[in-house]
């Protein structure tokens, strides 16, 4: 989700690697060992959770966690939890970092020390504060001074055991004073409205005689007014402390008068004395991504450039090939690359020239395609996007099944447990690899069309390059298709969405197990035992030594390597697409019945959106896909509920709640695409609820008025390809900036070889140059693209740094701003001087 800035778009997204924990302090009790898990959180939300590692100390997680941020967010927060044998969760400790500190961080691997987790440091939100000191002259003749405090509102407080019932408690600090205030509480919000004023009454000296009233130095450095946010609790324990502000009174200035939003703080000494090495540490790898999008006609000249890459001659003189040649990982090129192409249609001739030209240059067709390669990484990236639902479809009812069993598969005789016997462990095994290689074989009519396409061209180019060779046309595409795509999916189906989480030890040992058999019965090698280190895997590949398995691979790759026979819209088996736990409200399909919120199972597949009472049960409601005619969210006015969005039907509309931000944009996104070609679509929605007889929103009373607002719209057809254009563009530019210094030496590379013909110099070696004149000339537009964009971007943070005013909703007065606002004001009132 993008945030509007004066015409141009802010994405956040962040991706994670969660690796370890080590020395997490012991449990207090004659079992020592703890069962932790992780939480990501964006502030106080938690946005994700890995599995809970047994029995450890020192709990190795191995999880990926990918998510586009909806909203903005001060901390990004990762919290460790033990769960007891009571199944209650404690916090152990936590890892807190700021925003702006992400980018020290990116993309490497860091020990982080875990710190203190306390009720008076777990704060989140800003308030809106109004001051203004004023005379009062007394029926005596005497001058008094008076401070008005208004506390107009608050945004984005924590939610605290799944309710937030605020007030706000306010109090002049100095000498000799213990005045406090506060609010009524505001039920069932985390965005509440005040609008409340206290007065304080500010003592002045004897000898004031200024008409106009000026701050003495005296007072200022004496008075603070502090505002804290408390949660009404019903709980025995006390109320909790939402977080809090301190405001020194020197801020009035000589006007006496001070607006501002401030970001709420911990409390003052709020944490425990714990040394900080007692808790134990967390390795992580964080990534945080910020793109600023301008409008897409900015974007014309580089797109332009990129889309023609194919239809250059030769290839390696594109700009796509270029950025390849310039970045460091081949993964960084292809990943914008690969989107782009897809979002533009292009993705089929590109990736055929690049791979064409890779052919040509391979002299051995034992290693066709065996390299981490432009062509390699980009057909990888293509397969991950287009074949998922394939995998989903395929694997993931296998997979399950092997997770929920945990039938034992060791076939290592060292490895084996005391209690296992070799040969019922090498029969399951045999049994799982069976049905796995015949699911994946049977599948051809299920293969992605975009995937067939590409196969295709990598079987005619390989083909013809390698006449002699019978089998090269079979391994250029099973070198993808098993080796970069089934056998990693079993080994890791978390990181393909077939399973939530990494498997347990024992799981992942069987998984490894089927994906070397697969991938080696896949690779159609002469010598199969001669593909294995080891003995015993060489012994279990007998079985499998069999012309039927061949053949049938052979059959599988003729089937998907001809282009444009199959297509997937065609499928009629159901695709599951997402599924969990939601709160839905009651949809008044009986006309008395409660309207009462209710936790249940949601699923969804390219068929019906249904809920369930609990996972495994039979449906209670079933929407058929083409009875969802909108897919909005819900403001949180209508029932005092955040993360709500509204499945609008014919007849009604289906309240739902989900579990976070995230979920709720991902929920949202998944059933907008997958409904987004009924013909019934609505143009307009109601984005509160009808209650009480009328519409929140409009007022309208009739249930069956047209909506008020307009519905989103513009969202793509196809699931796996919804892709933002301009964003992508953004990206490669992004990357062609920071390796600016590469393409300038590429240009001198070229220079080089135009002028001498001689030996290559050794720092050019790493560029592939077939024609220094064309590819001189695509880097010089390369190069003047980037610089204009460069140029738009410098002139964006020039006006945002000038429009940026400290205090205001957008830029909330914090910790370490407040110095820049008390400077910024001091530039103001001399200016207006």
């Amino acid at each position: 989700m993008a945030v509007e800035e004066e015409g141009l778009r802010v994405f956040q997204s962040v991706k994670i690697k969660i690796g370890e924990a080590k020395n997490i302090p012991p449990y207090p009790g004659p079992n020592k060992m703890r069962d932790c898990y992780c939480t990501v959180n964006l502030d106080q939300e938690e946005v994700f959770r890995t599995k809970i590692v047994e029995k450890s100390l020192c709990p190795f997680y191995g999880e990926d966690f990918y998510c586009e941020i909806p909203r903005s967010f001060r901390h990004l927060s990762f919290y460790i939890f033990d769960r007891d044998v009571f199944r209650r969760d404690s916090s152990i400790g936590k890892v807190a970092v700021k925003k702006e500190d992400l980018q020290k961080y990116h993309g490497k691997d860091t020990w982080f020390q875990l710190q203190p987790v306390s009720a008076d440091s777990e704060v989140q939100g800003k308030v809106h504060l109004e001051l203004r000191l004023s005379e009062v002259i007394t029926d005596s003749g005497v001058i008094n001074h008076k401070l008005a405090t208004r506390v107009l509102e608050c945004q984005g407080l924590p939610i605290v055991n799944g309710q937030c019932d605020p007030y706000a408690a306010v109090s002049l600090l100095g000498p000799s004073r213990s005045e406090a205030k506060k609010t009524k509480v505001r039920r069932k919000t985390n965005n509440p409205q005040f609008e409340e004023v206290f007065y304080f009454e500010v003592t002045r000296p004897l000898s004031y005689t200024k008409r106009q009233f000026d701050v003495e130095e005296e007072d200022v450095d004496k008075l603070a007014l502090r505002v804290d946010l408390w949660n009404a609790s019903n709980l025995k324990f006390g109320d909790e402390f939402l977080g809090g502000v301190r405001v020194p009174l020197r801020v009035l200035g000589q006007a006496g008068v001070h607006d501002a939003w401030y970001f709420l703080l911990p409390r003052e000494n709020g944490g425990k004395s714990v040394k900080v090495e007692e808790l134990g540490s967390l390795r992580l790898n964080i990534v945080y991504t910020e793109d600023h999008v301008f409008p897409s006609e900015h974007y014309t000249p580089l797109r332009d450039l990129l889309l023609h890459s194919a239809n250059v001659e030769p290839v390696s003189a594109s700009t796509a090939h270029i950025l390849g040649e310039v970045c460091r990982e081949k993964q960084e090129a292809a990943i914008p690359l690969v989107r782009l192409f897809l979002h533009y249609g292009k993705i089929v001739p590109f990736i055929s020239a690049i791979a064409h030209a890779e052919v040509n240059r391979t002299q051995d067709p034992n290693t066709i395609f065996r390299g981490n390669s432009l062509t390699s990484k980009c057909i990888d990236e293509t397969m991950k996007l287009a074949g998922m639902h394939y995998l989903q479809v395929t694997l993931k009812p296998i997979i399950d099944e092997i997770c929920t069993e945990h039938k034992p598969c060791e076939i290592d005789p060292v490895k084996l447990k005391e209690s296992e016997n070799l040969e019922t462990n090498r029969e399951n095994l045999r049994h799982y690899v069976d049905r796995i290689f015949n699911v994946i074989t049977t599948s051809g009519v299920r293969c992605p069309t975009v995937m067939c396409d590409i196969f295709f061209s990598l079987r005619e180019s390989a083909a013809t390059r390698f006449q002699v060779d019978q089998d090269v046309r079979y391994t250029a595409v099973s070198s993808f298709i098993f080796l970069r795509f089934f056998a990693p999916a079993i080994l890791s189906p978390n990181l393909f969405h077939l399973r939530p989480h990494h498997p347990d030890p024992a799981t992942s040992r069987t998984l490894t197990l089927i994906s070397k058999t697969i991938q080696t019965l896949g690779s159609l090698a002469k010598s199969k035992s001669a593909n294995f280190k080891e003995s015993y895997m060489a012994a279990f590949y007998d079985y499998f030594n069999e012309q039927k398995y061949a053949d049938a691979v052979k059959n599988f790759l003729d089937l998907i390597s001809t282009s444009g026979k199959w297509d997937q819209k065609s499928i009629e088996t159901p695709i599951m697409l997402k599924e969990g736990f939601m709160i839905k409200r009651a949809q008044g399909r009986n006309r008395f019945g409660l309207k009462n919120f209710k936790k249940r199972w949601f699923r969804l597949t390219n068929h019906e959106f249904t809920y369930h009472r609990t996972k495994g049960e039979g449906a209670l409601c079933s929407i058929p896909i083409e009875n969802i005619l909108a897919v909005e969210r819900l403001e949180e006015e209508s029932f005092k509920m955040k993360n709500m969005f509204q499945v609008i039907q014919p007849e009604r509309a289906l309240y739902i709640q989900a579990n976070n931000c995230v979920e709720a944009r991902d929920w949202i996104d998944i059933l907008t695409k997958v409904s987004q070609c009924n013909r019934k679509r609505l143009s307009t929605y109601h984005p509160s609820a009808y209650l009480n007889g009328h519409w929140l929103c409009c007022k309208l009373s009739a249930d069956t008025a047209p909506g008020c607002t307009p519905c989103t719209g513009g969202l793509p057809a196809n699931i796996q390809l919804d892709v933002d254009g301009d964003r992508e563009t953004e990206r490669i530019y992004s990357l062609f900036s920071t390796y600016m210094t590469k393409l300038i030496k590429m240009q001198e590379a070229c220079g080089s070889k135009s002028v001498y013909d001689g030996p290559e110099q050794e720092e050019y070696s790493s560029f592939v140059i077939d024609d220094p004149q064309e590819t001189y000339k695509t880097l010089k537009q390369i190069i003047s693209a980037v610089q204009t964009l460069e140029q738009q971007h410098t002139k964006y943070k020039r006006d945002k740094f000038k429009k940026t005013k400290i205090g205001s909703q957008e830029h909330p007065i914090g910790d370490k701003s407040f110095q820049c606002y008390i400077r910024q004001q001091s530039e103001s009132s001399t200016y207006s001087i």
